[in-house]
């Protein structure tokens, strides 16, 4: 289950089952009720396989699903899930707007690199995207006239 050292799924999980959780979550934010299908389509992987992931994640007490039912995230589902999906989405903007990584590319190298990411590392990273961006954004500014300019006095 969920590791609160490093907000990563414990080895039992492991990556597939972080990837069906994250699918769970972002499915269920575009709609009201995930399904068995919906998964499979969005993972490019067949019903049965995403059946007995769920049955896993079940007992691992992540998810509720009845047979032919909805898929429900439990709360510790919700946490793991979310977890895995802020790593991506993190990944994903420093691949594509920091270091400049094509879209495509990008979006599948964070996919790859969620997974192995500690919790360590992601704040570290989260600060550095926001210190870039700052940094962006005072730069911006500064070549758009905003704000004082060093050897020049203020109008009075």
């Amino acid at each position: 289950m969920l590791n609160k050292t490093n907000m990563k799924a414990g080895p039992a999980l492991g990556q597939s089952g972080e990837d069906y959780l994250e699918a769970v979550l972002v499915l269920g934010q575009e709609k009201r009720a995930v399904r068995v299908k919906d998964v499979a389509e969005n993972l490019g992987v067949s019903r049965p396989s995403v059946v007995a992931a769920l049955s896993q994640l079940e007992r691992l007490g992540l998810v509720r699903h009845e047979h032919y039912g909805d898929i429900e995230l439990t709360p510790s589902g919700r946490a793991c899930a979310g977890a895995v999906y802020r790593r991506h989405r993190l990944l994903l903007r420093f691949l594509g707007e920091i270091l400049g990584v094509d879209e495509a590319v990008a979006a599948r190298d964070a996919c790859l690199i969620e997974h192995a990411v500690s919790a360590q590392t992601t704040e570290r990273l989260m600060a550095f995207i926001q210190a870039k961006t700052e940094d962006r954004g005072l730069k911006r500014e500064e070549r758009n006239g905003g704000g004082r300019r060093k050897g020049r006095k203020a109008a009075r």
